[in-house]
Protein backbone atom coordinates (compact mmCIF):
# COMPACT_ATOMS: atom_id res chain seq x y z
CA UNK A 1 0.00 0.00 0.00
CA UNK A 2 1.14 3.55 -0.58
CA UNK A 3 -0.26 4.88 2.70
CA UNK A 4 2.59 3.50 4.84
CA UNK A 5 0.21 1.33 6.85
CA UNK A 6 1.66 -1.98 5.77
CA UNK A 7 4.26 -3.33 3.43
CA UNK A 8 3.55 -6.94 2.42
CA UNK A 9 1.20 -7.29 5.38
CA UNK A 10 3.80 -6.04 7.89
CA UNK A 11 3.12 -2.86 9.85
CA UNK A 12 5.59 -0.15 8.85
CA UNK A 13 7.74 1.64 11.42
CA UNK A 14 5.92 4.89 10.65
CA UNK A 15 2.55 3.27 11.39
CA UNK A 16 3.93 1.79 14.62
CA UNK A 17 5.14 5.21 15.77
CA UNK A 18 1.78 6.83 14.98
CA UNK A 19 -0.04 4.08 16.88
CA UNK A 20 2.34 4.34 19.84
CA UNK A 21 1.94 8.11 20.01
CA UNK A 22 -1.86 7.88 19.79
CA UNK A 23 -1.87 5.22 22.51
CA UNK A 24 0.19 7.46 24.80
CA UNK A 25 -1.71 10.65 23.97
CA UNK A 26 1.52 12.25 22.72
CA UNK A 27 2.30 14.75 19.94
CA UNK A 28 5.50 14.76 17.88
CA UNK A 29 7.45 17.40 15.94
CA UNK A 30 10.55 17.10 13.79
CA UNK A 31 13.47 19.50 13.40
CA UNK A 32 15.21 18.35 10.25
CA UNK A 33 18.27 19.56 8.45
CA UNK A 34 19.97 17.01 6.16
CA UNK A 35 16.79 14.93 5.81
CA UNK A 36 14.91 17.94 4.47
CA UNK A 37 11.49 16.89 5.75
CA UNK A 38 11.65 13.19 4.88
CA UNK A 39 11.02 12.07 8.46
CA UNK A 40 7.89 14.22 8.75
CA UNK A 41 6.79 13.11 5.28
CA UNK A 42 7.08 9.48 6.36
CA UNK A 43 4.80 10.12 9.31
CA UNK A 44 2.32 12.11 7.22
CA UNK A 45 2.02 9.19 4.78
CA UNK A 46 0.25 7.28 7.58
CA UNK A 47 -3.49 7.72 8.05
CA UNK A 48 -4.15 9.30 11.47
CA UNK A 49 -0.89 11.30 11.37
CA UNK A 50 -2.92 14.44 12.07
CA UNK A 51 -3.73 12.99 15.49
CA UNK A 52 -0.04 13.21 16.50
CA UNK A 53 1.57 15.93 14.34
CA UNK A 54 0.85 19.66 14.33
CA UNK A 55 4.06 21.15 12.92
CA UNK A 56 7.62 20.36 11.94
CA UNK A 57 10.60 22.42 10.85
CA UNK A 58 13.19 22.08 8.13
CA UNK A 59 15.98 24.32 9.36
CA UNK A 60 18.74 23.95 6.84
CA UNK A 61 20.77 27.00 7.80
CA UNK A 62 22.47 27.60 11.12
CA UNK A 63 20.66 30.94 11.49
CA UNK A 64 17.26 29.24 11.27
CA UNK A 65 18.28 26.59 13.82
CA UNK A 66 19.07 29.44 16.20
CA UNK A 67 16.00 31.54 15.33
CA UNK A 68 13.27 28.89 15.31
CA UNK A 69 14.66 26.12 17.52
CA UNK A 70 16.70 28.05 20.04
CA UNK A 71 19.94 26.27 19.20
CA UNK A 72 22.84 28.05 20.88
CA UNK A 73 25.30 29.82 18.59
CA UNK A 74 27.95 28.83 21.15
CA UNK A 75 27.08 25.15 20.64
CA UNK A 76 27.38 25.51 16.88
CA UNK A 77 30.76 27.22 17.28
CA UNK A 78 32.10 24.77 19.85
CA UNK A 79 30.78 21.46 18.51
CA UNK A 80 29.81 22.17 14.90
CA UNK A 81 26.32 22.07 13.45
CA UNK A 82 26.72 18.34 12.85
CA UNK A 83 27.02 17.29 16.47
CA UNK A 84 25.03 15.49 19.10
CA UNK A 85 24.94 18.73 21.09
CA UNK A 86 23.19 20.61 18.29
CA UNK A 87 20.89 17.71 17.38
CA UNK A 88 19.82 17.47 21.01
CA UNK A 89 19.16 21.21 21.16
CA UNK A 90 17.14 20.92 17.96
CA UNK A 91 15.02 18.15 19.50
CA UNK A 92 14.41 20.09 22.71
CA UNK A 93 13.83 23.31 20.76
CA UNK A 94 11.21 21.82 18.48
CA UNK A 95 9.31 20.57 21.54
CA UNK A 96 9.41 24.05 23.08
CA UNK A 97 8.44 25.77 19.83
CA UNK A 98 5.56 23.41 19.07
CA UNK A 99 4.34 22.18 22.44
CA UNK A 100 5.02 18.59 21.32
CA UNK A 101 5.77 15.81 23.80
CA UNK A 102 8.29 14.21 21.43
CA UNK A 103 10.89 16.08 19.40
CA UNK A 104 13.36 14.74 16.89
CA UNK A 105 16.41 16.70 15.73
CA UNK A 106 18.66 15.58 12.89
CA UNK A 107 21.74 17.23 11.37
CA UNK A 108 24.29 15.60 9.14
CA UNK A 109 26.52 15.52 6.11
CA UNK A 110 24.68 13.82 3.29
CA UNK A 111 27.34 14.75 0.75
CA UNK A 112 28.91 14.94 -1.62
CA UNK A 113 30.53 18.01 -0.01
CA UNK A 114 30.76 19.32 3.53
CA UNK A 115 32.94 16.60 5.00
CA UNK A 116 35.89 17.06 7.32
CA UNK A 117 38.43 14.45 8.46
CA UNK A 118 36.55 14.08 11.78
CA UNK A 119 33.11 14.23 10.18
CA UNK A 120 33.12 12.38 6.86
CA UNK A 121 30.23 12.20 4.42
CA UNK A 122 27.51 10.05 5.91
CA UNK A 123 27.94 11.36 9.48
CA UNK A 124 24.53 12.15 10.94
CA UNK A 125 23.68 13.25 14.49
CA UNK A 126 20.30 12.68 16.08
CA UNK A 127 18.52 14.10 19.10
CA UNK A 128 15.36 12.74 20.67
CA UNK A 129 13.45 14.66 23.33
CA UNK A 130 10.69 12.74 25.07
CA UNK A 131 8.96 14.27 28.04
CA UNK A 132 11.80 16.77 28.39
CA UNK A 133 14.55 14.12 28.48
CA UNK A 134 17.05 14.32 25.63
CA UNK A 135 19.08 11.44 24.24
CA UNK A 136 21.48 11.69 21.32
CA UNK A 137 23.45 9.47 19.00
CA UNK A 138 25.68 9.65 15.95
CA UNK A 139 25.57 7.32 12.96
CA UNK A 140 28.17 6.96 10.25
CA UNK A 141 26.50 5.59 7.15
CA UNK A 142 29.49 6.16 4.90
CA UNK A 143 29.62 7.77 1.48
CA UNK A 144 26.62 5.84 0.14
CA UNK A 145 25.14 8.73 -1.82
CA UNK A 146 23.23 11.76 -0.67
CA UNK A 147 19.72 10.35 -0.86
CA UNK A 148 20.76 7.02 0.66
CA UNK A 149 22.21 8.86 3.68
CA UNK A 150 18.92 10.72 4.03
CA UNK A 151 16.88 7.52 3.69
CA UNK A 152 19.04 5.62 6.20
CA UNK A 153 18.72 8.56 8.60
CA UNK A 154 14.94 8.40 8.48
CA UNK A 155 14.99 4.63 8.98
CA UNK A 156 17.15 5.11 12.06
CA UNK A 157 14.83 7.82 13.39
CA UNK A 158 11.82 5.50 13.27
CA UNK A 159 13.72 2.53 14.72
CA UNK A 160 14.94 4.69 17.60
CA UNK A 161 11.52 6.25 18.20
CA UNK A 162 10.00 2.77 18.50
CA UNK A 163 12.68 1.75 20.99
CA UNK A 164 12.37 4.94 23.07
CA UNK A 165 8.57 4.97 23.06
CA UNK A 166 8.56 1.31 24.09
CA UNK A 167 10.39 2.38 27.25
CA UNK A 168 7.89 5.18 27.98
CA UNK A 169 5.37 4.44 30.70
Amino acid sequence: MNDKTTENGITTPERRVVDMLIGRGMRIAFAESCTGGLAAAGLVSVPDASRVLDVSFVTYSNDMKVKYLGVSEDSISAFGVVSEQVAGEMARGVCLASGADVGVGVSGIAGPGGATPKKPVGTVCFGFCIGGEVTTLTARFGDIGRNNVRKKSVELIYERLIALLSQEK
